[in-house]
């Protein structure tokens, strides 16, 4: 089931979907249903985001920074991606320095909880940020660790 949630279908596709397992029900009717349930779903999945079990994989945060021009102005754009590669948060900030660093890790922290595993890149501002918290023994570092091949499906790549 998890795979029709994850790609787009048309009410349709779920008909012919539902037809070829022997339930022969009209379009409208998966309409109906997903006007009933659909709101159900996306909250149980928002609360499983927001408080996730324990043991799950996905408490690998990859954070990476880029320049951006705006206006003709330099800002930086924080992100934090999970391990599936779902941007967890974006920021823009005027600065790169631990105040930004903290801002951002605070941002994160405070909607998704603490993570096991944070990859960063060598930059100074990730590991004052993580001390001053108390999480600096969660950074994982290296120069362009968080950007290796294996991780090519991560936007935010450089």
């Amino acid at each position: 089931m998890m795979m029709y949630v994850r790609y787009p279908l048309s009410l349709r596709n779920v008909e012919d979907l539902l037809q070829e397992r022997g339930i022969d029900i009209y379009h409208e009717t998966v309409r109906y249903w997903w006007n009933k349930f659909g709101p159900l779903f996306v909250k149980e999945i928002r609360e499983k985001r927001l408080h996730p079990v324990p043991h799950h994989s996905n408490r690998k945060w990859y954070f990476d920074e880029v320049f951006v021009k705006i206006n003709g102005e330099t800002y930086y754009l924080w992100s934090a991606v999970d391990h599936e590669g779902e941007i967890l948060e974006a920021f823009v900030s005027k600065r790169r320095d631990r105040k930004a660093a903290l801002d951002f890790l605070k941002k994160i922290m405070k909607r998704y909880g603490k993570s096991k595993t944070i990859v960063t890149d060598k930059l100074p501002s990730y590991r004052a940020a993580l001390k001053m918290i108390g999480n600096a023994n969660l950074q994982k570092l290296g120069r362009w660790v968080n950007n290796r091949a294996e991780n090519s499906h991560l936007p935010f790549r450089r």
